[in-house]
């Protein structure tokens, strides 16, 4: 009996000891990376009001808490030294923006997909396309197709995930999913060059396209990108064309991604393409160009976003100049009916959520996006909204970016301008910070 008594005491008297030596741990910040951000004007949850003269602490990349004034770390009851004050007093700050339809890998104005480009030569494109979308404001991207060699954007994510390379956070569709012919696939050159350079995403029956996604996922693919349609310049891709891919390839595809636990997007501009992807179960449609009723009857009951890609109208507008005469009433049915529908869909209740298209328009440029949604008749507070909150949800990542509160990844951006006001003002950036690293602030 006194051998246990003496244990018991022996036993709580380390417990006690272990319980102090915690404590002073969690209060003990000397080896954490800290900084106070002083907002002017801050916009901590897009939709809400904004709100004025904030204290922002980000403590090891996660915003810690927020509080009123312009304080000092020792008046937020920090004694480490060396705390960096970033003044941002005469800004606006807002969450990091978000666009989920980006291509790294592409140079913009040259060929979407080069086979005899090296993947080194991919790689370096897509590290200085990284840098140009970082010093943007947007801090988290999706990147839609990497071409025929998908392992140069898992690389380029990784290497921005381990701090190596300045960047955005990537989600990585790797491949795109897509047939023989289709968009994913090249074109207009002979089978002895083409089948030399196949993409791992190309397939054509279920079972290969079962095989084509599990292709992905075993390179480290983050969601999956389909070929509903062809491209808006190609022959398949026109308002009236056919689906690229049958019924029970759509199946496969995505029963075969979500059993993976891998969200489904489908790039897809046919009337008859957009509704084959959203029976199948996509969770969501790149640019929707020529969707009818049935179209938004079948968004809403799936719950599926839409990323409307409306910064490519831009493009049109000047293409159809050049282009040959017969293919002038095709892009001209675009720019009369894409924006209209887009505004039919949003006005119905369908989901936006932001996606630019990047590499098919320059990089850099997407709070363009941002723009067009006011232009479809969103207010400037709906369009930011969409472009952080919306578009974080239909990522999954809801969680953790898309608003500046307490837990949340300290995805922080500012600009000069009131954005609720004048949305160019979102191309008027003078600070990035993402995951509590600085990337961009310019100082007056």
């Amino acid at each position: 009996m006194k051998n246990s008594k003496s244990f018991f005491v022996f036993f709580l008297s380390l417990l006690l000891t272990c319980t102090c030596i915690n404590a002073e741990t969690d209060t003990d910040s000397a080896s954490d990376s800290l900084a106070i951000i002083h907002a002017g004007t801050l916009l901590s949850v897009p939709g809400e009001s904004p709100q004025k003269n904030k204290s922002i602490l980000v403590r090891n990349g996660i915003i810690d808490r927020i509080e009123d004034g312009f304080l000092s770390a020792q008046q937020m009851g920090i004694l480490q030294d060396g705390i960096k004050i970033v003044d941002l007093k005469n800004s606006f700050v807002l969450p990091g923006l978000i666009d989920a339809h980006v291509h790294l890998m592409f140079e913009y104005g040259g060929p979407f997909r080069d086979p005899i480009k090296s993947g080194e030569e991919t790689l370096i494109a897509g590290i200085i396309n990284a840098r140009s979308t970082i010093n943007s404001g947007f801090t988290t991207v999706a990147d839609l197709d990497a071409g025929a060699n998908s392992w140069p954007v898992i690389v380029l994510r990784n290497a921005i995930n381990s701090g190596d390379i300045a960047g955005p956070r990537i989600l990585a569709a790797g491949s795109s999913i897509s047939p023989t012919g289709g968009h994913g696939d090249f074109l207009d050159a002979p089978d002895q060059l083409l089948e030399n350079f196949t993409s791992s995403g190309l397939c054509d029956g279920e079972a290969e396209c079962r095989r084509a996604v599990r292709r992905q996922f075993r390179q480290g693919a983050d969601l999956i990108k389909l070929h509903a349609t062809g491209g808006g310049s190609e022959r398949t891709g026109g308002k009236h064309h056919k689906p690229s891919f049958m019924e029970d390839e759509f199946r496969g595809i995505v029963e075969t991604a979500h059993g993976l636990e891998l969200k489904v997007t489908a790039h897809a501009h046919s009337t008859e393409g957009i509704n084959a992807a959203l029976k199948a179960g996509v969770d969501s449609i790149e640019h929707g160009s020529f969707l009818d009723k049935d179209s938004i009857r079948l968004f809403k009951k799936n719950d599926a976003y839409l990323l409307p890609t409306l910064g490519v109208h831009d493009i049109l507008v000047n293409r159809i100049k050049t282009v040959p005469p017969q293919a002038k009433p095709r892009l001209k049915l675009f720019l009369e009916e894409w924006p209209g529908n887009i505004t039919k869909a949003w006005k119905a209740g369908v989901k936006i959520a932001l996606g630019s298209d990047t590499g098919v328009v320059p990089h850099g440029s997407a709070a363009r996006e941002i723009e067009w949604f006011v232009k479809i008749g969103m207010s400037e507070a709906e369009a930011i909204k969409t472009a952080t909150i919306n578009t974080a949800d239909h990522l999954g990542m809801g969680k953790r970016i898309g608003k500046i509160e307490a837990g949340m990844s300290a995805d922080i951006i500012a600009v000069s301008g009131d954005p609720l006001q004048d949305i160019t003002a979102l191309k008027q950036m003078v600070f990035v910070m993402k995951e509590g690293s600085i990337f961009k602030h310019d100082q007056n």
